[in-house]
């Protein structure tokens, strides 16, 4: 019988976030960590959203985010940031983007601000596939 764990593992809750949003009609594509996560920005693509966890193996979300600041500022509008540290989501560089999931959070709760970064970004004039 299949041990239960008291609470998902971080590949979880990135594969459970991937198949929420698949499911609510987006394509969805995940990385290990925010070095995976660069050289997949850099690769040229333009998601059309970014959830990205401040607390990550091989470069944290503030790296990410100092980073595409000076080489993708373009993508910084399509970032929600995600973390556990209730306390830093007032920090400077988090102003830079679209906006921050406090956890733990619920569905409701990450789908309105996925909703809202695509809004903005189809006002905006930025095309957005999925829903």
């Amino acid at each position: 019988m299949p041990q239960l764990r008291d609470q998902p593992t971080t590949l979880d809750l990135r594969e459970m976030m991937a198949q929420l949003l698949t499911l609510e009609g987006y394509k969805a594509e995940t990385v290990a960590n925010g070095r995976d996560a660069l050289e997949y920005l850099h690769q040229g693509d333009r998601p059309d959203l970014i959830l990205l966890d401040l607390m990550m193996p091989r470069a944290g979300g503030f790296d990410v985010i100092e980073n595409l600041a000076t080489t993708r500022p373009d993508v910084l509008n399509k970032v929600i940031v995600m973390t556990a540290a209730a306390g830093l989501v007032k920090h400077e560089s988090l102003r830079r983007v679209h906006n921050t999931v406090t956890k733990p959070f619920t569905i409701t709760d990450l789908l309105t601000a996925v909703r809202a970064c695509i809004a903005d970004a189809r006002r905006d004039g930025i095309a957005a596939s999925g829903v």
